[in-house]
């Protein structure tokens, strides 16, 4: 039982409930209401003073980066493709990739999100498969696996018997699947084969689209006139889209995820919810991949509501106008980061809403030692913007509590540490200490790096390479 506080139901009509009680029985969501009697024996958590809320959902993190965590802070996308894709992505062992699965999912926990697409694009073979899955499946959280390799054509690792063969041992329980993959916008359309192996197994696929200098509007029209793309396609950014992608996406019924503070950071383009909301698209929020940035939903949010307002007041200033009202909500960014990623899983019949009957995925915010705390006078206002991971008091999971009173339950921090440091220090001597410093404090070039990595194509255009 959560007992006594200030309920977001994010249920279609964003119901605010204080003083509201919220039990859980089984893993669901039984009753909500005031003073609710109990069950003898039901643990009771006080929130008063709280925030209780669904779990967030991360729709694409790039979880086995994790022990990365900050390294690249001062790169652009160029650098990320080059030191990932071209140069030291291949050096990434299983085991580095199960490290940096385990601290990548205990780090969303901690952090209040209950759901976390796990963008995987290091599995250069099916042992790494293995160990990203095993990392997820060993975590308490609920985690979908987006199997990809950058090191290979989306077509030839699709079609590898041990692919097939993984998928079928690994589908089922609380760990969800999708295919990971990009389209070039090569006219010959190589990635075309992957699309139909996603088809045949039943598989969501997720893209990255719209990035500026790797995929484009092209690309969408191959996915558009093949007949590829579906309402469960995730198309990650769409930073750089024209209005004839965003078009095709929303005909279709497709959603984005947003990943603000990359796309501000390293060149994407600029974060498109204006788009999005223009043309009716779904939006789900994600965070990336800490090389660069945080690893939880509220730095999302937060960066995601002064990136869409802050491009509103240019604009208006460039016309000699001004912005009287905030068209972006609070309450609307706090839905993407739930029931917004729940939709774009095709989970929100079970998750992203506190509703009688979904799966108990909640967070309680409570801090009772920060002034931040209080008052609470604008709830969803609090969550967007006063709010941070340290404020997570309380994560279940299917009704099970993952933390509680600000601490993971049963996470040995010490082991993690060793063995994020274990595959910190097989990375640094496998690069040697020049290559490492170099990768971390990158120099300016005199000359431009290529900057499309997608090697398996010989396809050129203006806005993939100089």
């Amino acid at each position: 039982m959560l007992r006594n506080g200030t309920v977001l139901t994010i249920d279609g009509v964003r119901r605010v409930l204080p003083g509201h009680d919220v039990l859980v029985v089984d893993g669901r969501i039984t009753e909500i209401g005031v003073g609710l009697e109990v069950p003898a024996g039901t643990d009771e958590i006080d929130a008063a003073g709280g925030i209780v809320m669904p779990g967030m959902i991360d729709t694409h993190r790039h979880m086995w980066q994790t022990v990365m965590r900050g390294y690249g802070a001062d790169w652009t996308l160029t650098q990320y493709f080059v030191w990932y894709y071209l140069e030291w992505g291949r050096v990434f062992r299983p085991e580095d990739v199960h490290a940096g699965n385990l601290l990548g999912g205990v780090e969303a926990l901690e952090a209040g999100v209950t759901t976390t697409v796990d963008w995987s694009h290091g599995l250069q073979t099916t042992a790494h498969a293995e160990a990203a899955a095993d990392a997820l499946e060993s975590l308490p959280g609920r985690f979908v696996l987006a199997y990809g390799n950058i090191q290979d054509a989306p077509a030839t690792w699709t079609g590898t018997p041990d692919f097939r063969d993984f998928v079928s041992r690994r589908s089922g329980g609380r760990l969800g699947f999708q295919l990971a993959f990009d389209v070039t916008g090569d006219p010959a359309f190589p990635e075309k084969p992957a699309f139909e192996v996603a088809r045949d197994l039943g598989l969501a696929v997720t893209t990255h689209a719209g990035v500026w200098g790797a995929t484009g509007d092209d690309g969408i029209t191959l996915m558009h006139d093949h007949g590829f793309m579906a309402p469960e396609t995730v198309y990650v950014h769409s930073a750089s889209l024209s209005a004839d992608s965003y078009h095709r996406i929303a005909a279709t019924g497709g959603s984005v995820s947003v990943s603000t503070e990359s796309e501000q950071s390293a060149g994407q383009g600029y974060p498109p919810t204006w788009a999005l909301r223009a043309h009716g698209i779904p939006v789900s929020l994600s965070m990336d991949t800490t090389v660069w940035w945080s690893g939880d939903l509220f730095s999302a949010m937060r960066s995601t509501l002064g990136a869409d307002r802050s491009r509103e007041h240019l604009e208006a200033h460039a016309k000699g106008d001004t912005v009287t009202h905030s068209s972006l909500r609070a309450e609307q960014v706090v839905e993407w980061a739930t029931l917004g990623g729940a939709r774009a899983l095709g989970m929100d019949s079970e998750l992203g809403s506190i509703e009688v009957g979904k799966k108990a995925d909640l967070i309680l915010i409570k801090n009772d030692h920060s002034p931040v705390s209080f008052p609470l006078l604008n709830p969803y206002g609090h969550v967007a913007f006063q709010a941070q991971r340290g404020d997570v008091h309380t994560v279940l999971v299917d009704g099970r509590i993952v933390k509680r009173d600000g601490r993971l339950v049963d996470v040995d921090l010490t082991a993690l540490r060793r063995t994020a440091e274990e595959s910190v220090e097989h990375l640094r001597s496998t690069l040697g200490d020049e290559a490492w410093e170099k990768g971390m404090n990158p120099e300016i070039p005199e000359t431009e790096v290529l900057d499309n990595p997608y090697t398996y194509t010989d396809y050129r255009s203006d806005a993939t390479h100089r």
